[in-house]
């Protein structure tokens, strides 16, 4: 790998580049990497695609080409090759790409735009098998655990096993999808992977959450870079990819159910897993300013990246933002959004069961029934249990927040705890993970295990809750 990418930034040096030249009929070719399945990345990718308000924005000078990848690695080495214009990745290979570019003037790249993020670091997750005995992190010594290196999930499962103090690891290092039939196969014990991955394995009930990214509290996200060189040659593009960012990111916001059937018909992947990170009060907050936390994060993640690769020579994070091109394409309001975290899309309506408007993002809860146009909203996760029980139709999927963290997860894939002196409609509550919820019972020894279903046939009978 290293012999390969000396070799293209030999070419890239040199001025090298396929990119910028005539495409067909004579109009001028823009060449985008991105992630389709990385659906963190969808305001630059996928869903900016079929929308096609890049191409209405550029007219008719520009063709654009989309390039497809699994990670940010290949996205990485065409642009060090200056085969890539503009592309789209989590933190980790973002540190990566600006390290493999920043010597090579012909392919330095710069951060110019946030797609999605999670301040807690929800996106990267842990998974077993089903019946794995595995509970937590510390379980897991001596096994086999899938992961890309270099990409945000391994940098996750690198802190999180420094954190917990864990040893005797073995990472592998897999593609996601090759790495989630190793673990359907038995071939690893674990798969530490980014967005969508983890929630599509426990979706088809093909695995179980063993660690949730936002117990490491450290910010994670995945963003937009574009070679310098192209930038300063042609700012209008990136004016123009920038405000049709911004124009997918508001459409994702206004039309969260559609977006995600997009996305899903794009991808292959489930709607409702896409929703269970793009949605309302999801996983991912879709948000473009580059935030300071979330440049902190990058200060903060520099030094792991250097012990998971030995060629990652560290990164100058100041140098390598530059939200100048944002600032213009944003407009007045790029400071006051800046300075908030709140996430723009929340579940909002209703409750039909609990009655009452749902205000609490803490809480809120979401009900996805088969059949049905829209969402209906819940104020609790109780709530929520009661909608489908009194509902008497097939659920595609139900959402609601860890009582912790705030993760957003699928409600029969969640870990549930009863609490008696809770009020009614607070009663039961739900974690990500079973180390989630023991460390809660630690703290409320008043509260009791209960199963999902022990959780929903109570939840029906209303005063017996």
């Amino acid at each position: 790998m290293r012999k390969a990418l000396a070799a293209v930034a030999l070419l890239a040096a040199a001025g090298c580049s396929v990119t910028g030249a005539a495409g067909g009929e004579g109009k001028t070719k823009i060449v985008i990497g991105y992630q389709s399945k990385t659906i963190n990345t969808v305001t630059a990718g996928t869903l900016l695609r079929s929308l096609g308000y890049l191409e209405k924005r550029l007219g008719g000078k520009y063709s654009v080409e989309w390039q497809d990848y699994d990670t940010g690695a290949p996205i990485t080495a065409k642009m060090v090759a200056g085969k890539i214009d503009i592309g789209s990745m989590g933190d980790y290979p973002l540190l990566i790409n600006a390290s493999r570019t920043q010597g090579i003037p012909a392919a330095r790249t710069e951060l110019v735009s946030i797609t999605g993020y999670n301040l807690r670091g929800g996106l990267n997750m842990v998974v077993v098998p089903p019946g794995s005995a595995a509970k937590t992190l510390a379980d897991l010594k001596g096994a086999k655990i899938s992961a890309s290196l270099g990409s945000a999930g391994h940098g996750t499962l690198v802190q999180a096993l420094e954190k917990a103090g864990v040893t005797g690891v073995e990472v592998v290092n897999h593609q996601p999808a090759v790495g989630a039939s190793q673990l359907e196969s038995g071939g690893v014990q674990a798969y530490a992977q980014f967005v969508a991955w983890p929630g599509l394995l426990v979706f088809q009930h093909k695995g179980r959450l063993v660690y949730d990214g936002s117990a490491l509290d450290v910010p994670t996200f995945h963003g937009v870079v574009v070679r310098q060189a192209y930038a300063k040659e042609h700012p209008e593009v990136v004016d123009a990819f920038l405000k049709a960012q911004i124009d997918a990111t508001r459409y994702l916001h206004e039309h969260p159910l559609e977006a995600a059937e997009s996305v899903a018909g794009t991808t292959g992947l489930p709607a409702e897993v896409v929703y269970l990170y793009n949605g309302p009060g999801g996983i991912s907050t879709f948000d473009v300013t580059l935030k300071p936390q979330l440049k902190a994060a990058h200060e903060h993640d520099v030094p792991f990246l250097k012990r998971i690769g030995t060629d990652f020579a560290g990164v100058d994070v100041s140098s390598f933002v530059n939200d100048a091109y944002l600032r213009k394409a944003y407009g007045p309001a790029y400071d006051k959004d800046l300075a908030s975290t709140a996430n723009p899309a929340r579940i909002t309506g209703t409750d039909p069961v609990c009655g009452g408007q749902v205000t609490d993002p803490g809480t809120a809860s979401e009900l996805w029934a088969a059949g049905a146009a829209t969402t209906r909203p819940a104020a609790t996760p109780t709530c929520l249990l009661r909608q489908i029980a009194k509902a008497g139709t097939a659920v595609r999927a139900a959402y609601v927040p860890d009582t912790t963290t705030g993760t957003r997860w699928f409600a029969d894939g969640s870990v549930w705890l009863r609490d008696p002196a809770a009020p009614e409609r607070s009663r039961f509550l739900p974690f990500t993970t079973q180390d989630g919820a023991d460390a809660y019972r630690k703290a409320h020894p008043g509260t009791e295990p209960v199963s999902y279903e022990a959780a929903l046939k109570a939840a029906g009978r209303g005063g017996d809750a």
